[in-house]
């Protein structure tokens, strides 16, 4: 089989393809990836993906090429696995990149291949797509957690695939096969079907961050406390506890893109009123940024100018080094924008964060990052800063004030060491 894209999806997949006994090929446009990725060299932070790309390349099942063309002579199966971001300027998916890779495809496949898409796409993209290649076409939408996408891919929570016949079922059976033997559940359907379930998945898991947010929102104008409250509704087996912990919100490169790219779609269709409220739920989310810049503003006073901020976060989530749609830049961002020096630390996305936004500061540790800080801003819940022992960062701070944004930290022992603290969706005190 092929993998084509070799980002964060593309790799990770084509590694664990080879993994469980595939021959693979994994193809990008991009030299300098391709080249790091056949010697070995991840090109992101991701545990696990690592030791099972050495592993791969070392027993020859895996390997690497820039070439479409050698591709489709080495292939029964190509997995589409390109990105799909935002167009400028624009809520609605940016396709170019799947388009390129099918019309660069369709040329040299070779008779009875299957083409099989993972990007996330708007409903009705397969149908368009599969117009122009003379080979069969299935969705096989992904479902990997940053943090945990070999063990989400080696033992997926399910198997979604929307073909348009037995046949191409069938070989998707046996690339699976030893999912499908370990007992993972196997979803059939269409095409269109298989397109809309990450993308409802997507809306629903970020309606319920929102919602928990909201409550937080209700909860910090009453007093309440929105942890235990998210505890108290999480024992309702209908509602669940998971994505109900109040925050700074959600970013990264899927829902927030995904979200906006289902309303787009949506519209287009002349259905924008069936996922209005997915504009709230994107709406909520940005606020809770904004919440956590004014919080960080009470505690030093009223206004930014000539105070000195850290933040403890640059990675949307822990265990990842992306920041794409980070909530921790996007408020460290507008902390800087008011006056303050804003020094960040975070244990992967240092190197990310500095090539996107030069003009903040960087620090290689997380208590160098708070000497001298008038308040540090929890905004990334990286397990190391859970550690931090606060007695011993209230010897380097300009100021014991701490905003917790993430809701993650141990309170009371801040406070006992002295520190006022702030967190989103909690009493003061």
């Amino acid at each position: 089989m092929t993998v084509i894209g070799t980002g964060y999806l593309g790799a990770v997949h084509a590694a664990c393809m080879a993994e469980i006994g595939h021959e693979v090929l994994g193809v990008d446009v991009d030299e300098a990836k391709i080249a790091a990725l056949a010697e070995g060299r991840a090109p992101f932070f991701e545990p696990g993906f690592p030791e099972v790309l050495k592993r791969n390349l070392e027993n020859g099942r895996l390997r690497f090429t820039t070439s479409l063309a050698e591709a489709a002579a080495f292939g029964d199966v190509h997995f589409v696995c390109v990105g799909t971001p935002q167009q400028p300027g624009s809520h609605a998916a940016d396709l170019r990149y799947v388009d390129a890779v099918v019309d660069g495809l369709a040329p040299h496949l070779r008779p009875g291949a299957l083409v099989v898409g993972k990007s996330t796409v708007p409903v009705g993209t397969a149908s368009r797509l599969a117009e122009r290649i003379d080979a069969e076409l299935a969705w096989n939408p992904e479902f990997l957690r940053e943090g945990f996408a070999v063990e989400d891919t080696l033992r997926p929570d399910r198997l979604v695939v929307g073909v348009t016949s037995p046949s191409a079922e069938q070989v998707l059976r046996d690339v699976y096969a030893p999912m499908l033997a370990a007992g993972t559940p196997w979803v059939s359907t269409d095409p269109a079907t298989a397109e809309l379930v990450k993308v409802a998945a997507n809306s629903f898991l970020a309606t319920k961050i929102s919602f928990i947010n909201a409550m937080a929102e209700i909860c910090e104008a009453t007093g309440a406390d929105v942890t235990t409250l998210a505890a108290a509704i999480g024992y309702d087996v209908r509602i669940g506890d998971k994505f109900l912990r109040a925050g700074v919100g959600f970013g990264g490169g899927c829902l927030p893109k995904d979200i906006r790219a289902f309303r787009h779609r949506a519209a287009e269709l002349g259905l924008e009123e069936s996922v209005r409220f997915l504009h709230e739920v994107d709406a909520i989310n940005l606020r809770r940024r904004d919440r956590a810049v004014s919080l960080a503003r009470e505690l030093v006073g009223g206004s930014f100018a000539g105070r000195s901020v850290a933040v403890l976060g640059a990675t949307f989530k822990p265990d990842s080094d992306d920041i794409r749609d980070s909530p921790a830049l996007a408020v460290a961002n507008a902390i800087r924008a008011e006056g303050a020096r804003v020094t960040v630390h975070d244990p992967q996305g240092i190197d990310n964060a500095r090539a996107v936004h030069p003009d903040l500061d960087y620090s290689p540790g997380a208590q160098k990052a708070c000497e001298g800080a008038h308040v540090v801003v929890h905004l990334t819940e990286w397990s190391e800063y859970r550690d931090l022992d606060p007695v011993k960062l209230a010897e380097v701070v300009h100021g014991r004030a701490l905003v917790d944004a993430r809701n993650a930290l141990d309170l009371a022992a801040w406070r006992a060491a002295g520190w006022e603290v702030r967190a989103l969706g909690r009493p003061r005190a």
